[in-house]
């Protein structure tokens, strides 16, 4: 996901998202960890793990999402570096782990089938 994929909100960088600002499922189980999006990134959430996968819907400002599993794909840059490594955060949906603060620049999850 480059620079076309997302939108920057100056004004949402300057503070904090809100916490009630998440994405959920329905199959998603309560316990389950939740990381932020960068903040100020609208991340665009794909089919696969790459930019010619389509877009099936945008996480809003101040997202939290669940990671199920990871794979490797696309290599992108975002805002936290550049990685081939995607993050599956719900049934068929991907987004690049760019985008996402794990606190790590490898696997936090198992690899998906």
């Amino acid at each position: 996901m480059g620079v076309d994929e997302q939108t920057v909100d100056q004004a949402a960088k300057a503070a904090p998202a809100p916490e009630e600002a998440t994405t959920t499922t329905a199959a998603e189980p309560a316990s389950a960890t939740r990381y932020p999006i960068a903040p100020g990134y609208r991340v665009n959430v794909r089919t696969g793990p790459g930019t010619s996968y389509r877009i099936v819907r945008t996480l809003p400002l101040g997202s939290r999402v669940p990671i199920y599993c990871q794979k490797p794909g696309e290599r992108v840059t975002g805002p936290y570096g550049t990685s081939n490594l995607w993050c599956n955060i719900a049934n068929g949906q991907f987004i690049s782990d760019t985008y996402v603060l794990t606190g790590s620049d490898g696997y936090i999850a198992p690899r998906c089938d």
